[in-house]
């Protein structure tokens, strides 16, 4: 078991929203799923401003491109942006395999880009490969 981590997963889609929520619970993730669904919403959770003024920094980011409000690209250029934030890894999990989006997300310094397989098995495949890397492999930054 890997220890406790905090995603923030920031997606408008209540299906896809569930499909995460069961594929990190088939997969046992020890997580704590924060959830915003909408962009400015995702802003507002990492400033810890409003309702979110007493939530825990997350530990990683799933954040989609297409969001009401403001788009993953305006949210994911602001908190890398940011000083005190840029150390959170941000992972963009999106509809979207456009050549554009993928550069424009590296070049504002996603920390990955996965494109959201349609089937559902491969959908939890791409979810596990997210834990395989990220929880086991990779470490986490602990400010």
């Amino acid at each position: 078991m890997y220890k406790k981590i905090h995603i923030l997963l920031v997606e408008d889609n209540e299906g896809d929203i569930l499909l995460t929520q069961e594929a990190l619970e088939q997969r046992k993730i020890n997580n704590q799923l924060s959830i915003a669904r909408d962009g400015q919403e995702a802003l507002d959770f990492v400033y810890k401003r409003d309702k979110f003024e007493n939530v825990e920094e997350p530990d990683l980011i799933l954040l989609d491109i297409n969001l009401p409000k403001k788009s993953g690209h305006e949210v994911l250029q602001k908190i890398k942006s940011d000083e005190k934030f840029r150390h959170i890894p941000i992972l963009m999990l999106t509809t979207s395999s456009s050549n554009i989006d993928i550069f424009s997300s590296y070049t504002n310094h996603a920390n990955s880009y996965i494109t959201k397989p349609a089937e559902v098995d491969n959908f939890y495949d791409a979810i596990a490969s997210i834990e395989e890397f990220w929880m086991n492999t990779a470490k986490l930054p602990k400010p």
